[in-house]
């Protein structure tokens, strides 16, 4: 399955001013993120507006925020490692910390020159994860820089690429499934090798000769709560907060030109979903896959 070129979507609504802002225009790499491995392999650059993570045979790199957020919407172009990067993981995720952590996953599996990447979601909740989703891609995702979005409310997860929705996860706690809703989350993203596993199972290898690879960062913004001593900068975690403008992605769900983008994805790029893997639940797909 090769790419192929497709418009841009229009956005689900104005970008808003959320609890706290960090827009686009002003963010900075120096201001909102630490580089947290790697020996060098991570660079700021441009006056903190690129960031750009590297890989050789020795390390990879990553990095993560110096805020902790509870509930928002996240934004990040991306654009990944180009040519033969069959091996590799670019992973771009929120996660809490502890033993019951939760997690809301953007892993990019590398491929070799000219196969599409696989998009690899997941939603981990108290330490349960065991919800893959995958995924290609309309279009290369090494040419040009990306939108890769995080939405995060207590009603749902909603991924989104270039403003088109992917995947959704609701709230479904009324069923017993674990929701990720008290724990506040980091932003993390790391470049490494993971070639016993990422392309096509482990049987293709990462071809050194190479290396560097790089993926590269702009455009972070956050319309979040952040967590800081116990306590969140939105004033209240009330859905009636919401009602204004300001928190409009509070209580934001997929219209219906969103859902019909939902199903074009899933239709045409899901590669793999694991409430249809019948023979991985002998006991019994999961309980949140009987209610989609």
């Amino acid at each position: 399955m090769g790419y192929s070129s497709s418009s841009k979507f229009p956005l689900l609504m104005p970008l808003m001013v959320a609890c706290l802002i960090m827009a686009a225009s002003g963010s900075n790499f120096h201001n909102d993120f630490d580089i947290t491995w790697g020996d060098g392999r991570g660079k700021i650059a441009n006056n903190g507006e690129v960031l750009t993570l590297s890989l050789d045979k020795q390390s990879g790199s990553g990095f993560q925020s110096r805020n902790e957020y509870l509930f928002g919407k996240i934004d990040m172009q991306l654009k990944l490692v180009p040519g033969n990067s069959a091996g590799t993981v670019t992973a771009y995720y929120l996660s809490s910390k502890g033993s019951t952590w939760d997690e809301i996953d953007f892993e990019f599996l590398g491929n070799l020159s000219g196969d599409p990447y696989i998009l690899h979601t997941n939603v981990f909740s108290q330490g349960k994860g065991n919800r893959e989703q995958q995924f290609y891609l309309w279009f290369d995702p090494t040419t040009d820089f990306h939108t890769y979005s995080i939405l995060w409310n207590p009603q749902r997860i909603i991924f989104s690429v270039d403003d088109t929705p992917i995947r959704e996860f609701k709230n479904m706690e009324s069923i017993g499934v674990p929701f990720p809703k008290n724990q506040p989350m980091r932003i993390y993203s790391s470049l490494w090798n993971a070639d016993d596993w990422a392309t096509r199972g482990g049987l293709v290898k990462t071809d050194w000769t190479q290396a560097p690879f790089t993926a590269s960062y702009r455009n972070f913004n956050a319309d979040a709560c952040v967590w800081s001593n116990g306590a969140s900068s939105c004033k209240s975690n009330a859905p009636s907060s919401s009602t204004s403008t300001n928190n409009a992605w509070f209580s934001q769900e997929m219209d219906s030109a969103k859902q019909q983008r939902l199903q074009w994805v899933q239709q045409n790029y899901m590669i793999y979903n694991y409430c249809t893997d019948a023979k991985r639940f002998p006991q019994g797909l999961p309980p949140e896959c009987k209610m989609s």
